[in-house]
């Protein structure tokens, strides 16, 4: 991609809501923003509808059904961004390196770490030309509009820290940094940049000294320890566990209180430690996002 490809369509639309953007880096907000991952996905029957029968990767690679798929949530619920319709599955069309090597899903991923300990050389290689086609993929978003991008690892507890160390981080550093660098040689605003690495406890202080402007937390991590121990140096973003979302709207409000109260309104994005799954309940949902924003004002009115 060359310096000059990166240019925002003339046409884009302004900003209404960048309470998103002001609180990944670290700005003062009016309310803490929220959103979820998989929050266009197949918990809502629209989604379920305008999915049937189509081919997933052509759905991705169609414009306007990834449009209508990132609007439907917004429909529903005051989220304060919306996630561009895609998957990590369209870089090469399985997943990435676990994947790749397994050849599906797996619960062990011991294929995948078979190569990491038995050929580190070729798995150093591998890693290195997925980093250098997502860089290239996440320029792509960046060109086509997208105002901040989050990088997933999300077989991080398969690792320990040492393998963590070798295999993962170095690659999660060398994409944000290539990834700023190419924005600013072109001369446009930065844009926040999110890691979440599931499981990735041990981690945190590296995490949080890698480069990106948020690091996002799975539901394992207390809030206010993940607080002392990234310094101040990032903003959070997280980490209800999806399964209270299970739970009566009454009680999703109180654990969302709770979760606002550890983490503090500053630097902070709300979200759970992961996705939603698809047999939840769109109203609890809604629960979710309304508590959020209720809270939250509460808590910057008493400032």
């Amino acid at each position: 991609m060359d310096e000059d490809s990166l240019i925002l369509p003339k046409d884009f639309p302004e900003l209404k809501n960048d309470t998103f953007l002001r609180a990944a880096r670290g700005e003062e907000v009016e309310h803490i923003p929220v959103w979820c991952m998989r929050q266009a996905g197949r918990y809502l029957p629209e989604f379920r509808e305008s999915r049937a029968g189509k081919d997933f990767f052509e759905t991705c690679r169609s414009p306007e059904a990834c449009c209508e798929l990132t609007l439907q949530p917004l429909r529903r619920f005051p989220f304060d961004a919306a996630i561009i319709f895609s998957d990590i599955l369209v870089v090469p069309q399985w997943t990435l390196m676990s994947y790749m090597i397994e050849g599906g899903g797996s619960t062990t991923h011991s294929k995948a770490k078979r190569w990491l300990y038995r050929y580190p050389e070729a798995s150093h290689k591998l890693l290195s030309q997925l980093t250098d086609v997502i860089v290239e993929y996440l320029l792509g978003q960046v060109k086509a509009g997208a105002q901040a991008l989050q990088v997933f690892e999300s077989h991080t507890g398969c690792l320990g820290p040492v393998e963590f160390k070798e295999f993962s981080l170095p690659y999660l550093r060398d994409i944000v940094c290539r990834v700023k660098n190419k924005i600013k040689e072109s001369g446009l605003d930065n844009v926040p940049m999110i890691v979440f690495a599931k499981d990735g406890h041990y981690g945190l202080e590296d995490l949080s000294e890698s480069g990106y402007e948020v690091v996002g937390l799975d539901w394992t991590i207390d809030p206010s320890s993940a607080r002392v121990r990234t310094g101040g140096k990032v903003s959070l973003q997280g980490n209800m566990d999806p399964c209270s979302l299970y739970a009566t709207k009454d009680h999703i409000s109180e654990i969302v209180k709770r979760m606002l109260e550890g983490f503090g309104t500053k630097g902070y994005i709300a979200n759970l430690g992961h996705g939603l799954y698809p047999d939840m309940d769109p109203e609890n949902v809604g629960a979710f996002v309304d508590a959020v924003h209720t809270h939250s004002r509460q808590l910057l009115n008493r400032k």
